[in-house]
C-alpha cells in the first residue's frame, strides 16, 4: 500500500509543478489554490509512505515520478523540446525508479 501512496504523491507532485506554470507567478487565484492544494496533498502522502518505506528510496522515487511526469507534460502541454538526449535521460530516470522499487526489501 505504501508504494501506491508514494505513486499518488508523485502524481500530485506533477500536478503542482505543472500548476505553477498556470498560476502566472501566483497572480491567478484558482490555479494558485489548485497548486497549493496539490503540493500539500503530495507532501502529506509522501509523509504517509515514509512510515514504512526508507526515506532515501521514497524520496528518490517521488522526485523521479515528479521529474519525468513534469518533463513529459511540458513536452505535450507547452511544446518543450523532445530531442533524443532528453528522452534518453528521462528513460534513465525511469530505469532508476524501477530499480529502486525492485531492490526494495
Amino acid at each position: 500500500m505504501s508504494w501506491f501512496i508514494l505513486f499518488a504523491a508523485g502524481l500530485l507532485e506533477v500536478t503542482w509543478a505543472i500548476g505553477l506554470k498556470y498560476t502566472d507567478g501566483f497572480t491567478r487565484l484558482w490555479p494558485t489554490v489548485g497548486t497549493v492544494v496539490s503540493l500539500v496533498a503530495s507532501f502529506l502522502l509522501l509523509g504517509l509512505a515514509l512510515k514504512t518505506l526508507p526515506v532515501g528510496t521514497a524520496y528518490a522515487v517521488w522526485v523521479g515520478i515528479g521529474a519525468v511526469g513534469t518533463a513529459v507534460l511540458g513536452i505535450f502541454l507547452f511544446g518543450e523540446s523532445a530531442d533524443a538526449p532528453k528522452l534518453v535521460s528521462l528513460g534513465l530516470i525511469c530505469a532508476g525508479i524501477i530499480g529502486l522499487k525492485l531492490t526494495h526489501t
